[in-house]
């Protein structure tokens, strides 16, 4: 009996696993296109601009960004890159730029074949010990599990 159930354990496990191996092969990227570069912490309008100068041009297929979303502002020390990883909320406000100039780097990079794939944090907010204003205003206090600029507030997280 155990070993049917490992049978079918390993069958099931197998059947899950194999879609996904696909995946590395079909990055959706354009057709012909396979080199994808990651633009860590570079402004939304510079990513647009080096899309249309220079990845366009070359055939790259994709640019990773960082994260959009607000996040808490760290100073010690001075505006770290991890800062990037600690969301107050989901505006998408950061040191790279506000959703519309997002949006126009999107459409841009879109335009000549390059796609744009996101770093994103969608499972935890901030640290317990930080408060303050995020890089969009949206005041918080993770202290108490209040991010109001996201609408999220500490019945959420219990």
């Amino acid at each position: 009996m155990a070993e049917k159930h490992s049978y079918f354990l390993s069958l099931c496990i197998a059947a899950t696993l194999i879609p996904f191996g696909y995946t590395q092969w079909d990055a959706n990227l354009v057709p012909g296109r396979t080199t994808m570069v990651h633009l860590f912490e570079w402004r939304w309008e510079d990513i647009a601009l080096e899309c249309e100068r220079y990845l366009g041009p070359q055939a790259f297929g994709g640019v990773q960004v960082s994260p959009p979303n607000e996040n808490a502002v760290v100073t010690n020390p001075f505006r770290p890159w991890y800062e990037r990883y600690q969301p107050v909320s989901y505006k998408l406000e950061t040191r790279s730029g506000n959703e519309a100039q997002f949006a126009d780097m999107v459409r841009r990079c879109n335009a000549v074949g390059v796609r744009i794939y996101v770093d994103t944090v969608i499972n935890h907010m901030t640290g317990n010990s930080v408060y303050g204003t995020g890089t969009g205003g949206s005041e918080f206090d993770a202290r108490t599990h209040s991010f109001p600029g996201g609408s999220l507030h500490c019945r959420r997280f219990q």
